[in-house]
Parts: structure tokens; sequence; C-alpha cells
């Protein structure tokens, strides 16, 4: 029998991309594979588009019924409730690091006999994930932190409204880019100061190459990356700057902080906008210990977990960051990981997906006893 991919719609609010485009489903179809979508009108592409390449088109949601061969293809965690999951399924659930409500997600894979291949966890030999979005979540985190500090210059104290949403990288830019000219021209002309931290890496470079996109001089980007941060934080230039933009990839070591409230009371205080690309602030591993909710594209900053003297201090720490240019990082990250589903059909032997198997039983080996 022909190993069948089900393409699921999303529900997490405002998620637009997909880990399968139109390009990648006729490969697979081509392959011998079965790929079935389920209708979306959020996805970023069109139903039309999956039609045109030869899938088979489905009811949304039609994955709880679906035979327990059949493969679940998704993006973000599934919706939160108590059924059991009983088929493979390949998506972030953002569990096996132990995030808050870690135990009661997984059992649900354990109880069902279903098995996650968790899209952060498939990864080459070396290591290395086979696919990602760093570059685009750090080009929508910079876009998103400049326009909360042109919010901070000209409504200090005031909500900031919802991030705009836009198809493509190149009208973002723009968009934002005429957005801050009125409050460069309150900043007296000068440019916010930028610092990225893990600016060699892939989410990095895309922070710094936004930046450079929107007119923001090189000189105004600090790019730190492992040698700046090696004699461990905090850092007084982050309080200097007027943004900080963290790109790290949070692993299972600790990190010594790169702020602290005690780095950030000073007189010499600039920072106004955290953007934590890399957010998880429930982990104990987090680099910026001074916030502790996520915030969304209708609520885009967060405050501390308490108050601090001087310049108001919003954070960013939005989770799905590169739906905000949804085209672009869709159709890089299905470009990425289309080598790795060709071979489904044998991932029973097949390194890529061997591996993130073992990584699942491993972290279901520690549940709680029930």
């Amino acid at each position: 029998m022909p190993t069948v991919i089900h393409l699921r719609a999303e529900t997490k609010p405002l998620e637009r991309r997909s880990p399968l485009s139109p390009v990648s489903a006729k490969a697979l179809l081509d392959a011998g594979y079965v790929v079935r979508v389920e209708r979306s009108s959020d996805r970023i592409y069109k139903d039309e588009e999956f039609a045109a390449a030869g899938a088979e088109l489905i009811p949304a949601g039609s994955w709880l019924k679906a035979p327990r061969e059949d493969i679940i293809l998704g993006l973000k965690e599934l919706p939160e409730d108590d059924i059991p999951f009983p088929n493979p399924y390949i998506h972030f659930q953002h569990c096996f690091k132990k995030q808050t409500g870690w135990a009661a997600s997984l059992a649900r894979f354990a109880r069902g006999g279903g098995t996650l291949y968790d899209l952060e966890f498939l990864t080459n030999p070396d290591g290395r994930r086979v696919a990602a979005f760093g570059y685009w979540a750090g080009y929508a985190g910079a876009a998103i932190a400049l326009l909360a500090w042109a919010h901070q210059l000209t409504s200090p104290g005031t909500p900031q409204g919802p991030v705009p949403v836009f198809d493509t990288a190149p009208v973002l830019a723009e968009h934002i880019k005429s957005t801050i000219e009125a409050p460069l021209r309150a900043n007296g002309g000068k440019p916010p100061r930028v610092i990225v931290i893990g600016a060699l890496g892939r989410c990095g470079k895309g922070a710094v190459d936004f930046c450079t996109a929107i007119g923001i001089p090189e000189s105004s980007i600090l790019k730190w990356d492992m040698a700046e941060t090696a004699p461990g934080g905090p850092f007084p230039e982050v309080a200097e700057s007027d943004i900080f933009i963290n790109c790290v990839y949070l692993g299972p070591n600790r990190t010594p902080p790169f702020v602290t409230f005690e780095s950030l009371a000073t007189p010499a205080r600039r920072l106004r906008v955290i953007c934590d690309v890399s957010c998880d602030p429930n982990s104990e591993n987090n680099p910026i210990p001074i916030y502790s909710t996520y915030s969304s594209f209708n609520n885009p900053t967060t405050g501390l977990t308490r108050e601090i003297e001087g310049p108001e201090l919003r954070v960013i720490a939005i989770d799905h960051l590169p739906t905000l240019v949804a085209r672009e990082a869709s159709d890089e990250f299905s470009s990425l990981l289309l080598p790795s589903l060709l071979t489904l059909d044998r991932r029973d032997s097949e390194g890529v997906w061997t591996r993130a198997e073992a990584t699942f039983k491993n972290r279901v080996s520690q549940l709680p006893q029930a």
C-alpha cells in the first residue's frame, strides 16, 4: 500500500505557514505517495494550488478520523484537549524540552499508541536540523522590533496594536521603512542602535539583513556571536542599545543571562525593546529571565515580571514569527524538508526518522508515572 501523507489545516490563530508546498506535494505524488490536503482559507498556499499539483482536497479537521497508518503532517502543536493520538505525526509540539505542560501533551501520544516526529528534532547525523525557519524568524523579529521601537517613541505608555500581516518580505520591508520615518525624525534623525546576539547564525543573519534592508547603517548594528558572549553575561552593551534581538538557539544547557534586572538598573539604559526570537519564557535555560509570558501578533509585546525605572521596556515573544512572511518562509522550509519526506516509506530504517523516534521514546520514558 502506498504511504499516505495527510496535511492538516492549522488551528493556531494567524498561522499561515505550511510545511508542505504545492511543489513539494507534486514531488511526493510523483514518487508514489498519496497526498491529501485539508482545505484551509488561512494557509498561504491556496487550495487550488494543491489541487493543480494533483493532491486530494479533504475537509479541515478530517485528520481526527484518518486511518491509523496515515501520517499526519502539520506545523504547530495540536489543539489542547485530552483525546489520544494514534497516528504517526510530524509537527512542532514544543514538549521535548519539558516546557510547561509537556507531560500532559506527550502522554496523549503514549496513550494513543502514536509517534511524534517533532520537526525540531529531525536531524542529520551531525545533529543539525534538516529544516528550520531560522532566517525568516530573525527577519520577521527585527521587523516587529522596529515597529515596537517606533511605537515606544511616538506613543509611550499606550498598548501597541496588532501587527499587520503581509504576504511577501519586500512588502513588509517597505511598510516598516515608511512606518519608522516619523519616529526617526522624533529621534533627531538618529537610527536605533540594534544589538543582535547570535548574529552569525541563520536567524541572526535574517535579523541583520532586515535592518540593513530598511536603511539602518551597519555602524548602528552590533553583531555579536560566540566570541563576544564567551565571557558570560549580563552585558552592559545590551542596556546601552535601543533594541536587543536574541537569535541564540535555546539548547539543553543553561546559558548565562544576557540581561538581568540588575544590569538594566543603570541611568545609561537606552533599551526599549527586546525581541526574543528564540523565545521560551518557561524554560530555566532562557538567557533573558526577565519576562514569563508569550506575546502574539494581536498583542505583540509583553511586560517584565517586575517594574524597572527608566524608559518603558517591552518584550516581543511570539513563537511563530515567520508567519509574518509566510510564503518565503514556507517555500524555503518545505524545500528543506522534502528530501526527508521522500524517505517516509522507509522511516523504520532511515536515520532522520529513527533518530527522531528514539528521541520521542526517550521523552516518553521520562513521563511521570500516573
